[in-house]
């Protein structure tokens, strides 16, 4: 008999990327979706095959699982659940093969943003609708998302699911989009979700209320208890929306290590914890915003003792004041910070640095054309992160130059017609206008 697993699907590179004020670049978004194949994540929701400026991304990142680089996580496109926008995704992403397709379930958004010309009904039709397009398109693995799940009718939820699942999705995605639940009503209605429908379930919770941790993994055990497989939706470091998403490394933790989960919940076993370290640090400097010093597992003081008792303690036995050793999570190596000279490479470097770069790299150079073309290829990572180099971003440019090249690559879109033609033609009768 089948054991059923909790599985993991990280949304860094779609809904964390939709933190307000924040976001990743394209070079920033693929080395996160290196890391989470490197440490075994099973899924990655990787960004928005319907938005224009994600085009060359999302399919250089596919070349990447067709070449094998990405070979353990799954990459996933976002959209609306609606025809056209699956048209238009697979018209810009031909291989996409894994996909999500979201409505809003609760009668609140489907008043409040459909204003009263959608029904319940029509809700369920349009999904069922996306769904069918999306199969015939060649997508291998739909799940359908309940925007607003933990505010909808329960009963509505199974209705929609179950028409969703007769049409060929796989999977239902319960979406606590204002963080309104709490754990004990998450298992209660992910049990009976999945008892009814007998679909694997998603569980997608924001932290507004704090509880984003705590109920994803309630919910995860609700639907193994009922039966079917659980994937949970993270974020590194809690990144998302106001108060952010579920935490990775959190939702891992509490299921290996807390006293309700430990060996009797299993997760993905693919799955390396010891990697969470430097997947953490790496997402943290891309997104510019520190990891807090009292973070789960990765923050500065996850494994700090002053007090006395508590040093003491520590001493004689970790396991005094340590649920679990630094060691897991891959931390333990120094941090190393220069202090005398150092030479970097960005979007003025010449060749000089750049080579130097390199070398530390152990990373070697056939030809001058190879080298001029990296440091050409460097210099325009430069630009488009805006922060200097990480030396995983380095290696990245140096052995895929090609795919480097393209997901760097954005073409604005700009078609004038109607009035802005008729003002960009008229340019030599327009005057100057004060911007500053």
């Amino acid at each position: 008999m089948k054991e059923n697993k909790i599985y993991f699907v990280d949304v860094t590179n779609r809904d964390g990327v939709q933190t307000s004020r924040l976001g990743l670049a394209k070079l920033q978004k693929t080395i996160i979706n290196l890391m989470l194949d490197d440490m075994g994540i099973t899924q990655s929701e990787f960004g928005f095959p319907a938005t224009t400026h994600e085009i060359n991304y999302l399919n250089g990142n596919l070349e990447l699982v067709e070449r094998g680089v990405i070979s353990r996580t799954k990459l996933s496109g976002w959209m609306r659940g609606i025809a056209s926008d699956v048209e238009l995704s697979f018209k810009n992403v031909p291989k996409l093969k894994n996909l999500n397709l979201s409505q809003s379930t609760s009668d609140q958004m489907i008043n409040g943003k459909y204003l009263g010309k959608k029904t319940p009904q029509d809700i369920i039709n349009m999904t069922c609708e996306a769904v069918e397009c999306a199969i015939s398109h060649g997508a291998e693995d739909v799940g359908v998302n309940a925007e607003d799940a933990s505010r909808s009718n329960i009963e509505f939820l199974i209705k929609y699911a179950n028409e969703a699942k007769k049409c060929g999705a796989r999977r239902f995605r319960y979406c606590d989009t204002l963080g309104y639940e709490d754990p004990q009503t998450t298992y209660e209605r992910i049990y009976q979700i999945a008892k009814e429908t007998q679909m694997p379930i998603e569980l997608h919770f924001h932290n507004d209320l704090g509880m984003a941790v705590a109920c994803s993994v309630m919910g995860a055990r609700a639907a193994i208890d009922a039966g079917v497989d659980a994937y949970i939706n993270t974020a590194i470091n809690g990144m998302g929306e106001r108060a952010g998403n579920a935490d990775l490394v959190s939702c891992l933790l509490a299921i290996l290590k807390s006293a309700g989960f430990k060996q009797r919940y299993h997760i993905d076993p693919n799955i390396d914890l010891s990697k969470s370290w430097k997947l953490a640090k790496y997402t943290s400097y891309a997104f510019g915003v520190p990891i807090p010093m009292n973070q789960p597992a990765v923050g500065d003081n996850a494994f700090a003792h002053e007090s006395g008792i508590h040093a003491d303690g520590a001493l004689k036995d970790r396991r005094n004041y340590e649920l679990y050793d630094f060691e897991e999570l891959g931390r333990g190596e120094p941090e190393i910070i220069e202090t005398g000279r150092m030479i970097t490479t960005g979007e003025y470097g010449g060749i000089k640095g750049f080579r130097n770069v390199y070398d530390n790299l152990e990373l070697e150079f056939k030809d001058e054309h190879e080298a001029r073309n990296i440091l050409e290829l460097v210099r325009y990572a430069n630009v488009h992160t805006q922060k200097p180099l990480t030396s995983s971003e380095l290696r990245f440019i140096y052995y895929y130059p090609d795919i480097a090249a393209k997901i760097m690559t954005v073409s604005p879109y700009y078609e004038p017609q109607g009035a802005i033609k008729e003002r960009v033609d008229a340019h030599l009768l327009t005057k100057p206008h004060r911007i500053i």
